[in-house]
């Protein structure tokens, strides 16, 4: 029986002893993992647009896309701004992102609608402004939020909910967006539907491709 006790003492040690040295693996893999949302937070960030893209096939349109940090101390809020290019000043689309990580590889990047955006065109340019917007003066969209998956380094790639994020924009019932993030470029198809599924709005072939231009 000493003995037996004795080995049960011994066995406890030595799982006491790997497990005490997992510890700093895990504490370098939660690193690891909050390096990554900081990784493609910041491959969100700057100006982009679709020039390129528009010069090889005409049924695209050159839009410019700016999305540029605020509210820092809040947590990861991006404030993004899309126009034709040829007209920047009057911007069609005015939002607001917030990318937080869900796991060791999945990412949500939620979808914020503006109060009398129309004050906030070009405030890209002087991120610090917006810290006179509260949170009371936004709107989430709800079921909007993309869902991104960490793919390879430098690489992510999500969408929206099936039928999630309503939408009444000509018409339709639904839209979706799927999103690809790479370090030099984002590719991003948002597209209407109607309560019969038929395709209302968006491109027709794919995503537009905003090349990163600062």
């Amino acid at each position: 029986m000493k003995h037996l006790i004795i080995s049960l003492a011994f066995i406890a040690t030595l799982f006491s002893c790997k497990n005490s040295e997992k510890s700093p693996d895990n504490a370098e893999n939660n690193k690891i993992e909050a390096n990554h949302l900081q990784e493609l937070f910041g491959m969100m960030q700057g100006s982009f647009n679709s020039e390129i893209q528009a010069e090889i096939d005409s049924t695209y349109f050159n839009i410019s896309l700016h999305m540029y940090p605020i509210w820092e101390d809040k947590g990861n809020y991006l404030y993004v701004e899309q126009a034709l290019n040829a007209k920047q000043s009057k911007p069609y689309r005015q939002r607001i992102y917030e990318v937080t990580q869900l796991n060791d590889s999945m990412f949500s990047s939620a979808i914020y609608t503006i109060k009398h955006d129309s004050l906030w065109i070009g405030k890209w340019k002087t991120p610090k402004a917006f810290d006179s917007l509260s949170m009371n003066q936004v709107s989430q969209k709800k079921g909007c939020e993309v869902i991104l998956k960490r793919l390879d380094s430098d690489y992510y790639k999500g969408e929206t909910g099936e039928k999630t994020c309503k939408s009444t924009l000509y018409g339709a019932s639904y839209a979706t967006s799927e999103v690809e993030i790479f370090s030099d470029k984002i590719i991003s198809w948002d597209r209407g539907f109607d309560d019969k599924d038929e395709h209302i709005w968006g491109a027709e072939k794919g995503g537009y491709i905003f090349n990163k231009i600062d």
